[in-house]
């Protein structure tokens, strides 16, 4: 039998709504597919990344029931990049919330990115309700991934030295000790002119350098203001706060309640990821070997590029009749 390589036709959602999480944040989500078949939750990256119709394409619309939904702060939810309330916790909390309101029992959870950092904290948390994971573009928010691609002159800087000027040149020198923190005092500035001009520079260093291939399209989305405000600032506020983990490496420290579980997953990850790159992935992958790994040779970060595309939907294929 053949394996599916190919995203699903875009198809539209049966249902969208508006959920109230707190006296603060209301959360956007929507369903598609078949509103009677297999729940999967699409947990989005950044934190701030929000989620756009193509990200329904990883799923059989004829199996699959379809739950997206924007965190904290981004996309359709409100308040738009609000810091406050918004902590890992309270976004755990908030997936148990959207699959209570939905009356959903157990379900397949999918997240790429900062999503596999989400994915894998909720699955810690809450292993009875997860049937499976799909896990893209590992990243565990530990101070070294984080140092690699924010901080350190020598990181990631080596392969995007262009785009690293770019994304330092608002930081004077006596202040690139501690790169985060100085973008941190720029985004949570008064002066609105200061957040935008800080927003677009750290979220056109992240686009710049998520393919393997540069996507024009995707550094574009720097300029929109509104996304690029949520995106930054959302980001680097669960940077600078260190995900809000008790440890460096919760997440690995704490993977063997998944394997208790006997959670299934699948593990896809680019071989030139810069953004995330492999060895946090191969690290998981040695602490949780039960999971299925895939290094994708010609790839780097996004979902998007064609062979990770191929790996995710082999994966949901792979779990849509659990």
């Amino acid at each position: 039998m053949a394996v599916r390589e190919q995203v699903y036709d875009l198809v539209e959602p049966f249902d969208t709504g508006f959920l109230n999480v707190t006296d603060i944040h209301t959360l956007h989500y929507e369903q598609a597919g078949n509103p009677n078949g297999n729940p999967v939750v699409y947990v989005h990256g950044g934190p701030g990344g929000g989620i756009g119709p193509s990200d329904r394409q990883y799923f059989d619309p004829k199996t699959y029931r379809i739950v997206l939904f924007s965190q904290r702060g981004c996309g359709q939810s409100t308040p738009s990049s609000c810091l406050e309330e918004n902590t890992t916790w309270d976004l755990v909390e908030d997936l148990e919330r959207i699959r209570k309101h939905l009356g959903i029992d157990r379900w397949v959870v999918f997240g790429g990115s900062w999503g596999s950092t989400l994915s894998l904290t909720y699955a810690i948390k809450h292993p009875e309700q997860v049937k499976a994971l799909v896990l893209r573009g590992i990243f565990t928010l530990r101070y070294k991934e984080l140092a690699w691609f924010y901080e350190n002159a020598n990181g990631a800087s080596f392969i995007y030295p262009d785009a690293w000027e770019d994304y330092i040149s608002i930081i004077p020198e006596e202040e690139r000790g501690n790169v985060m923190q100085a973008y941190h005092r720029r985004l949570t500035s008064d002066d609105m002119a200061v957040r935008e001009e800080a927003a677009a520079k750290w979220s056109a260093w992240e686009m710049s350098t998520s393919r393997l291939l540069l996507d024009e399209q995707a550094v574009a989305r720097a300029d929109d203001g509104k996304f690029a405000l949520e995106f930054a600032r959302i980001e680097n506020h669960y940077f600078v706060n260190k995900g809000f983990f008790e440890t460096d490496s919760w997440i690995i420290d704490n993977v063997d309640v998944i394997k208790k579980h006997n959670i299934p997953g699948v593990i896809v990850q680019g071989r030139y990821d810069v953004v995330c790159p492999a060895v946090t992935a191969w690290e998981l992958h040695k602490a949780w070997p039960e999971a299925e790994f895939h290094i994708v040779p010609d790839a780097g970060h996004s979902a998007k590029e064609a062979g990770i595309s191929a790996k995710l939907v082999a994966a949901t294929e792979k779990f849509k009749d659990l």
